[in-house]
C-alpha cells in the first residue's frame, strides 16, 4: 500500500472549508487547533471514565467541538454553503446538562486541585484548554475574523460543564477536593 501525503502545508499554509489558504500560525488555525487539543485531553478522559453518563456527555461535547473547529475554519461569506454553527441551542443543552450534573454532585466553594481520578483530571485539562479556546475565540469575535457571538457563549458555557462533569466523574455526592 503506498502511503500518499499532500505535502500543501508543507510551507506553513492551511486551507480553510472554503479553499482559501492561509498560514498556519494565524489566528482561525490558533483557534480551532485549541478545540482539536481540547478533543484529545477530553478523549483521554472518556476513554477512562468509569460512569457511563461521564462517556456520554463527553462523546456528545467532542463532536461539538468538531462542530465548532469547522466554523472557526469558515470564513463568514461561506458560511451559507455549509451546516456547521454553533447556535443558543448548544448553549442551551449545555446549560441543562449542568442542572441535570449539579443534582448529583456536591460542589463546594473551594478550589479544586485536579487528579483526584485519572478520568477528571483529563477532563480538567479539557476545561483548561477549551477556556484558551475560548480566549483565542474572543480575539477572532473583536477582530471580526468570526460574526457568530453564540461561539463565546458556548465556550465559557461548555468550561462550566466540564468543572461539574469532572466532579460528578469523581464520585456522586461526593465533596470537592479542597
Amino acid at each position: 500500500m503506498a502511503i500518499k501525503f499532500s505535502k500543501k502545508g508543507d510551507r506553513g499554509f492551511t486551507s480553510l472549508m472554503g479553499g482559501q489558504r492561509i498560514s498556519k500560525s494565524g489566528p482561525r488555525p490558533e483557534a480551532y487547533g485549541t478545540l482539536d487539543e481540547a478533543s484529545s485531553a477530553l478523549g483521554i478522559a472518556r476513554a477512562s471514565a468509569t460512569r457511563p453518563k461521564t462517556k456520554e456527555i463527553i462523546l456528545s461535547i467532542q463532536k461539538d467541538l468538531l462542530h465548532l473547529g469547522a466554523e472557526l475554519a469558515t470564513s463568514p461569506e461561506d458560511m451559507p454553503k455549509y451546516a456547521y454553527q454553533i447556535t443558543k441551542d448548544h448553549v442551551e443543552r449545555l446549560e441543562r446538562l449542568i442542572a441535570e450534573l449539579q443534582e448529583d454532585t456536591v460542589i463546594g466553594k473551594e478550589f479544586v486541585l485536579p487528579g483526584a481520578t485519572m478520568a477528571s483530571a483529563a477532563i480538567d485539562l479539557g476545561r483548561a484548554i477549551v477556556r484558551r479556546a475560548e480566549r483565542k475565540a474572543v480575539r477572532l469575535l473583536q477582530e471580526k475574523i468570526i460574526t457568530n457571538a453564540e461561539v463565546l457563549r458556548f465556550l465559557n458555557r461548555l468550561a462550566d460543564l466540564l468543572f461539574t462533569l469532572a466532579r460528578y466523574e469523581e464520585g456522586q455526592g461526593k465533596p470537592c477536593i479542597p
